[in-house]
């Protein structure tokens, strides 16, 4: 994933680590030390996969994030991490930059325990045991644009980690890890979807897609019995509704007369609602609610901004 999606220059994707079922990183940011360490294999990794990327330079943030924080609108952990390789000289006392070729491999680590603040991970996301580590490829133009095609082709399929590298990442945040392997943010959005898909999330997905991808888009979420959501630049608006609308406008289950079961259901759609908000400010997307009284079509409140 690179130019196409209005980054500063840059070929996207990340390193990631699949712990352990039950097993907690102990740390989830590296040392400078090892941040080098590692973002030296994972140069050699990429290399051997792709030869051409070889050619451009690598910036690794050795930091361990859940998936959410790197599928926000505007790729923002990754455009940070772009920008401060295209800031950084050799030898920068905030990063490790070692000459590897024709390019430089550049690796940002922790400091007296922290991460550059826009390269930190957010604790709250802290528990998967699915961790990535972002990286950013950048060069010449049209180098990036064939080593971004290739990585494309290849990473998904092809794309498993060395065993070096694994195993110095196993050491480095002191954790048992399964699989270690390179992913595109294409490929890691596709693994999204269908992890969404099994947890019954399938409808959210299409929101989450378009905040990322067509951000000037207008897409909805209007299929009752699901919530009302409309999605564009990077924020969502829910429609609330009273139990008198629910009712009857094609949320509430059909044939169901008992007042006991449909405030149940009522609550569950609520319930729901939180859910499917909590899950988009967890993208990033910022949510607000547009209250939509009887009398008037829900989806015309929020096309008129609540």
């Amino acid at each position: 994933m690179s130019e196409q999606q209005g980054d500063p220059g840059g070929c996207y994707g990340a390193l990631a680590l699949e712990l352990r079922l039950g097993d907690e990183p102990g740390r989830l940011a590296l040392s400078q030390q090892a941040a080098g360490e590692l973002a030296a294999l994972v140069a050699a990794d990429l290399g051997r996969l792709v030869p051409e990327a070889a050619g451009l330079d690598l910036g690794l943030a050795a930091a361990s994030f859940d998936p959410v924080e790197l599928l926000r609108p505007g790729w923002r952990l990754h455009r940070e991490l772009s920008q401060l390789v295209a800031r950084a000289p050799v030898g920068a006392p905030d990063a490790d930059a070692r000459a590897m070729a024709s390019a430089r491999v550049i690796a940002f680590g922790a400091r007296d325990d922290a991460m550059p603040p826009a390269l930190a991970p957010d604790p709250a996301y802290a528990d998967g045991a699915f961790r990535l580590l972002p990286f950013v490829l950048r060069g010449d133009a049209a180098a990036m644009a064939e080593v971004g095609e290739r990585l494309e082709q290849v990473l998904l399929d092809a794309g498993m980690a060395g065993a070096a590298t694994a195993l110095c990442a196993q050491s480095a945040f002191g954790v048992a890890i399964e699989h270690a392997r390179y992913l595109t943010l294409h490929d890691l959005a596709a693994m999204m979807a269908m992890q969404y898909g099994h947890a019954g999330l399938a409808s959210a997905w299409p929101l989450v897609e378009s905040a990322l991808l067509s951000p000037d888009a207008v897409a909805w979420l209007d299929a009752p019995p699901e919530p009302l959501v409309r999605v564009q630049g990077g924020a969502a608006q829910v429609a609330l509704l009273d139990e008198s609308v629910w009712r009857t406008g094609g949320w509430a289950p059909t044939g169901v007369d008992d007042p006991a079961r449909l405030a149940r259901g009522f609550d569950r759609f609520q319930m729901r609602q939180r859910q499917l908000a909590a899950l988009l400010e967890a993208h990033g997307i910022a949510v607000s609610y547009a209250f939509c009284p009887a009398g008037g079509a829900p989806r015309d409140w929020l096309d008129a901004g609540g």
